[in-house]
């Protein structure tokens, strides 16, 4: 019998456990993944493969430290982007959240630079964002790179590999719910955990798993906006002006066409494009290093949209790139313009060499509706008055990039489930957050809340 089960290991669930070991030391904890621990992870494209070969767990999204491992290790330090934690406690306890987990990454070995702390040129570039009818949002950055963020993902490892149980490999296949408390949890190959306290905090690749889980026990979820969009590519210096100065812009944009909004996302400066895959979806993402740098700089253009009836998930969008592509599509902004695919001579032709070299050449408008490429155009060219050279006919965009967080569950202000007693769902895959630092705080509250009822 343990005192807490954790499914996940990805921030939410590392800091949830990293805070019950320092509040409650003597507690039994065991922590669930289905990923290889972190020296294990691996992914064949990042190993010379020329494509991906759908792993039966991609190595980009599970193990020890989740989706957020590979990533570049950007931590925002603010409530403002990366989840909704204001939603469920007062901006200020979200702010004591985010630099507690903060200071946590630094006791694990995360660099002390953080870019976005000079107000007078942020304040200058966001007197030029205004000019294009562009909101940009201050979010000091601490960026640790790919190569730092394993090596404090690592540290956070072996740190608790001491002190609680870590199963790697093993899924969790249900919850054991019984007169609305939550017992436990029953794995994939047949074992039976039992814990007082549950917490789930699946990432986004566990998603669809979390949907599926809490409908069969009629826990409550409301539809999420889901994010869908496509990721740039163009040389560094276009979009050098910010990321010297700032490392991540935070842009957000109403198109005039449709008002929807449209943010940029993820932003890599000289780093490159990489697959994902999402239980067989590929999906495209970024990543930039510490050490390694590129020409080229990639962020996501995502555009977000609450749906009903019967766009309910994401993953339908994904399904059709991958029907129409069998992988990752790459198009010329100038070719989507033109209303023509582009080829792999006219690629070869740009001034900009892919860093994504698996990338099918094609035509994203066969892919992404309408509504939704209409705003990624539009907001191409209001990027294009602050960074010159954003719509060149040569910038390259990458779809599908869409984010899993299809659905919100129902919780308390203590991100308790409604309903279902002991049970806590955080992180990006319940739709909570949706960036390391806001999952790594919302892991910390969640362990603090069950640490105090103990």
């Amino acid at each position: 019998m343990y005192n807490v089960a954790i499914i996940g290991a990805g921030p939410a669930g590392i800091f949830s456990a990293l805070e019950i070991v320092k509040l409650k030391p003597d507690w039994k904890v065991i922590l669930i993944e289905k990923g290889q621990k972190i020296e294990k992870r691996k992914c064949p494209i990042r190993e010379g493969s020329p494509k991906c070969v759908n792993c039966k767990r991609c190595g980009l999204l599970c193990g020890w430290g989740g989706a957020g491992a590979f990533s570049d290790g950007k931590l925002t330090l603010t409530p403002d982007v990366g989840g909704h934690l204001v939603d469920y406690m007062p901006r200020e306890k979200v702010e004591q959240l985010i630099k507690y987990a903060d200071d946590m990454y630094l006791e694990h070995g995360a660099t002390d630079e953080v870019f976005g702390t000079d107000m007078e040129t942020f304040r200058e570039i966001e007197r030029q964002a205004v000019l294009a009818e562009l909101k940009l949002v201050h979010s000091p950055v601490r960026h640790l790179g790919t190569e730092r963020s394993l090596d404090v993902l690592k540290h956070m490892q072996d740190f608790l590999d001491e002190r609680i149980t870590i199963l790697n490999n093993v899924r969790a296949e249900s919850l054991i719910v019984e007169c609305e408390q939550v017992k436990g949890i029953v794995l994939d190959n047949g074992d039976t955990i039992k814990a007082e306290y549950t917490i789930i905090a699946p990432g986004r690749e566990g998603a669809d798993w979390l949907t599926h889980e809490f409908a069969k026990n009629k826990i409550g979820m409301v539809n999420n906006a889901v994010d869908v969009g496509v990721r740039v590519e163009l040389p560094a210096p276009v979009f050098a002006p910010l990321t010297d100065k700032l490392y991540e812009s935070k842009l957000v944009y109403h198109s005039p066409t449709f008002g929807d909004e449209v943010r940029t996302f993820c932003m890599n400066p000289n780093g490159e494009v990489v697959q994902e895959n999402y239980n067989g979806i590929a999906t495209v993402n970024g990543h930039s290093y510490a050490n390694i740098k590129t020409n080229n700089t990639n962020f996501a253009l995502l555009v977000s949209k609450k749906f009903t009836e019967p766009f309910k998930e994401p993953i339908a969008y994904g399904s059709l790139a991958n029907m129409l592509a069998g992988g990752i599509l790459v198009q010329r902004f100038g070719d989507l313009l033109e209303g023509r695919r582009s080829t792999p001579d006219r690629i070869k032709s740009s001034i900009i060499t892919p860093t994504l070299t698996c990338a099918t050449p094609g035509d994203l408008s066969l892919v992404i509706p309408y509504r939704q490429m209409k705003s990624i155009i539009e907001m191409l060219f209001a990027l294009d008055k602050i960074a010159p050279g954003t719509a060149s006919r040569y910038t390259l965009l990458y779809g599908i990039e869409v984010k899993f967080y299809s659905a919100r569950v129902k919780l308390t202000n203590e991100l308790e489930t409604e309903g279902v007693k002991n049970l806590f769902t955080i992180g990006d895959g319940a739709g909570v957050t949706r960036g390391l630092i806001q999952a790594s705080a919302s892991g910390v509250y969640v362990a603090q809340t069950i640490c105090a009822r103990g």
